[in-house]
């Protein structure tokens, strides 16, 4: 029988753990459709039970010196936290430290009691210490991959007694030791963001019943439930207020920093923090599919997918490895058979450049940027959803924005009153009063701003009548009211030359006027404009200050475009069909990357053909589910933050890949000279992927200090 299996696996730190589970999957019969994470700590196979159990799938796991902890099971904040709060003297590492440190210590000290058994002492500490690791290294040749860090370090080691430097072999064994735990630990750390996400959703929920209310874990929340959210709470799923005021804390969830109104009607996500009132909140997701889930998901997802230099280093690291082993043979064979040199200073010499080889700094230079910039990223609500987007992002040098919803706000905004008869809130008043009911966005607009001024609306005898293209009446106590376009206004002879110039002039800027008229008399005239958002200046000053150029690319008028345009200081190609929209897009292409920034819905086949996707929208499944990054926060600032994470994570990068192979240069010159004993070689590996990894874990912190 085909079943699928998942399997969390313990231990793995970089992409070579990955690689020899993968190796070693490939050789068992019926195992198909292999998958291996190591950020997400994740095998994913599809098994015939009839060839190959679950049972000898994770005895492989386990001889190749990795912990199958558990399958099929959904991983929660309470079992991940398990994992990484267990000490590290408990962990197999950990013990291995623990064990070739003592042996080290006990062969020290016979070496001083009793100096004729010292050589005895070192060569059993470092027999003893060998073993785990030997045996993970012929496992892991049987199973597809021969040139292992753990097959070098054992050739290694065994080389080393073999020409007499037992105390340098027991070394070696135990500072290996050190630095798998230290890699481990670092590792941990950068799987922190995952977990810290995880720990934004609350453990349990008050769901009410009736009038009583009952504490249940978050798992048990259904569709439709009802729970109560108090100050100070977090939301334990996505769902809709449906009674109850309060600012609610959207940080944990989209990066805003500044807190929201909620009220009835308003949409919460899990993770958000009630301020100063008591919310009831219908669920409309459960645990497992709300926001923070598929945050998790998406994140979790974007660090498996390889982006393309991490490829490349793999791919490189394939050939390098075998390449380093054939160098060391010819360092320990070529200057005795050519010169006549003293094999054992070759011999030594070739031992300590085996050693430098090790590939283990290399391949996770890479990876562990890309994990903790996908991590930074996702904290401040900048979701990108693999490394490919992250490394093109840093390329781009233009942007390229949809108009309304995405630089707008994507609701007309009432910009300029003029009264020419009367009162001003008297003439809006009557405005919206002819406007109340219309599902239109302008007189949505209108009724908005004198809900706003707190007008008292004067009801409307028989509702609207609507003259389509011209204008909607109403009868009012004051007599019959129009709300209508100035062409309207016009036929009626309301207007005046000097008024005409005016309506002229708004229309000029980009502006929708109507007109009010009583009668045939005209009472004001109200322009409207879809406005930019208040941040999409500031925004776009950051992108220029990057050196990326933005470009608005809408179908809308070209009066209405230049205007915001204009406002935002940008260049415009407007009145664009969707072909046309797409064949612009395709132009800036050719002349190097570009990102497409839209909604997400109507914008999806532009943001498709754009090199890099971007959709705004905060915790919508479309801001999920398309494009390659989503905006959480909808902010024009977010995109510089994108792009500014992206360049300081290329940069981490390459700092890594210079620091790796820098130091094996610098080691391997000076172990041809004569000057690097075995155990200092030993930390051209394991200390330069310390000191990479921790290089990665700072753009955890990228942006808390300084703005992007």
């Amino acid at each position: 029988m085909t079943i699928p299996l998942k399997l969390h696996v313990g231990g793995m730190d970089c992409a070579a753990c990955a690689t020899k589970i993968e190796n070693a999957m490939k050789r068992l019969p019926g195992v198909t459709d292999i998958s291996v994470s190591y950020g997400q700590e994740l095998l994913s196979v599809t098994l015939d039970e009839d060839r190959t159990s679950r049972a000898v799938i994770e005895g492989k796991i386990r001889a190749l010196g990795y912990t199958p902890a558990g399958s099929d099971v959904a991983r929660t904040p309470a079992n991940d936290a398990q994992a990484a709060t267990a000490p590290w003297w408990r962990s197999p590492r950990g013990r291995l430290v623990i064990g070739t440190a003592a042996l080290l210590a006990v062969a020290y000290i016979v070496s001083h009691i009793e100096p004729s058994w010292a050589t005895w002492a070192y060569v059993a500490a470092t027999a003893i210490g060998l073993v785990p690791i030997g045996r993970r290294a012929i496992v892991a040749a049987l199973s597809g991959t021969p040139f292992s860090i753990e097959m070098l370090m054992s050739v290694a080691a065994l080389g080393a007694v073999a020409i007499g430097q037992a105390p340098e072999a027991a070394l070696v064994i135990f500072l290996f030791s050190v630095g798998e735990l230290l890699e481990g630990l670092a590792s941990g750390r950068a799987r922190a963001g995952i977990r810290a996400l995880m720990d934004l959703v609350p453990r349990t929920a008050r769901r009410l019943r009736g009038s009583e209310v009952e504490t249940v874990p978050v798992e048990a929340l259904q569709i439709g439930d009802v729970v109560l959210v108090r100050p100070g709470d977090r939301v334990p799923s996505d769902g809709d207020v449906i009674d109850g005021t309060s600012g609610v804390d959207e940080a944990p969830v989209t990066g805003e920093s500044v807190a929201v109104l909620k009220e009835p009607g308003s949409t919460v996500y899990a993770g958000s923090i009630g301020i100063d009132g008591e919310l009831q909140v219908k669920i409309s997701r459960t645990t497992a599919d709300n926001t923070i889930a598929r945050i998790i998901h998406a994140v979790e997802e974007a660090q498996a997918t390889k982006a393309p230099v991490a490829r490349f280093i793999e791919t490189f690291s394939q050939w390098y490895t075998p390449a380093a082993m054939a160098i060391s043979l010819l360092v320990i064979v070529g200057p005795p058979l050519l010169f006549g040199a003293d094999w054992f200073t070759w011999i030594y010499r070739g031992l300590a450049v085996l050693l430098i080889a090790c590939p283990c700094a290399l391949v996770i230079s890479t990876p562990a940027a890309v994990a903790s910039g996908l991590a930074n990223g996702a904290r401040r609500g900048l979701l990108m959803k693999g490394g490919a987007a992250l490394e093109t992002l840093s390329k781009v040098k233009t942007v390229a924005f949809d108009k309304t919803g995405t630089l707008t706000r994507g609701k007309p905004q009432i910009t300029d009153i003029v009264c020419l008869a009367g009162d001003e809130n008297d003439m809006l008043a009557m405005a919206a009063a002819v406007e109340r009911g219309s599902s239109h966005p302008l007189g949505l607009a209108i009724v908005a701003e004198a809900e706003r001024r707190g007008l008292d609306i004067p009801r409307a005898f028989g509702g609207s009548s609507v003259t389509p293209g011209k204008a909607v009446t109403a009868r009012l106590k004051a007599g019959f009211v129009s709300v209508g376009s100035p062409r309207h206004a016009a036929g009626k002879s309301a207007l005046t030359p000097d008024q005409a110039d005016r309506v002229a002039a708004l229309e000029q800027a980009g502006k929708t006027v109507v007109v009010v008229l009583q009668g045939a008399q005209a009472l004001g005239m109200i322009a409207l404009r879809d406005e930019p958002r208040p941040d999409a200046r500031a925004g776009l000053e950051k992108l220029r200050s990057l050196g990326v150029r933005s470009v608005m690319l809408t179908g809308d008028n070209a009066r209405t475009a230049t205007s915001i345009g204009s406002l935002l200081g940008l260049d415009v190609r407007a009145e664009l069909l969707p072909d046309a929209k797409l064949a612009a897009i395709a132009a800036y292409r050719a002349k190097g990357p570009i990102a497409m920034i839209g909604d997400g819905i109507n914008d999806a086949p532009a943001l498709a053909a754009a090199s890099v996707g971007i959709a705004m929208g905060g915790g919508t499944d479309v801001a999920l589910e398309t494009a390659d990054v989503a905006l959480m926060k909808e902010r024009i600032e977010g995109v510089a933050a994108l792009i500014s994470l992206s360049r300081a994570t290329m940069s981490n990068i390459w700092q890594n890949i210079a620091l790796a192979l820098g130091l094996k240069a610098i080691f391997l010159v000076t172990t041809l000279v004569g000057s690097t004993p075995l155990w200092m070689a030993i930390l051209a590996d394991t200390g330069a992927t310390v000191l990479v990894t921790a290089n990665a874990l700072r753009l955890l912190r990228y942006g808390n200090r300084r703005s992007d």
